[in-house]
């Protein structure tokens, strides 16, 4: 009768015959090349997916940073209004409405194109944003 350890020296011996204890140990070292190309094809698919999707919040970001603007804008401007009886005129628009709340984003231009005792017309838009938002008082930002 054969003991454990003298049945796994047998088995051992046979792996051996005709290299096949080598083919066997160098599976076990790595992955193959084809398992490597399948996972780096599968990364590649998902960057494909996810790099515009990032560029496309960014954007989205970015546009509803000089919304923003132009919404803080718009209550600094009623805001001296209430107190002046006539809106701001056109001009530096970080300084004229600062006194009021406003305080301009980063990268965001904002401009107040013209403006009179009954209506104004602003614009803001973000330099990395694709959108200029502009609003002629009374009436919606568009």
């Amino acid at each position: 009768m054969k003991t454990a350890h003298s049945l796994r020296n047998h088995l051992h011996k046979q792996n051996h015959v005709a290299g096949f204890g080598m083919m066997y140990r160098m599976k076990e070292k790595g992955f193959t090349l084809i398992e490597l190309m399948i996972v780096i094809a599968i990364i590649g698919i998902l960057a494909a997916i996810a790099i515009p999707q990032f560029a496309a919040y960014r954007n989205r970001g970015f546009n509803a940073t000089s919304l923003s603007d132009i919404r803080h804008m718009i209550t600094a401007q009623e805001a001296y209004f209430a107190e002046k009886q006539i809106y701001i005129t056109p001009g530096d628009v970080a300084v004229s409405l600062s006194a009021y709340g406003y305080a301009r984003s980063s990268n965001v231009t904002a401009t107040i194109v013209s403006s009179n005792s009954f209506t104004y017309q602003m614009t803001a838009a973000h330099g990395s944003g694709d959108r200029t938002w502009t609003v002629i008082s009374p009436g919606p930002i568009q």
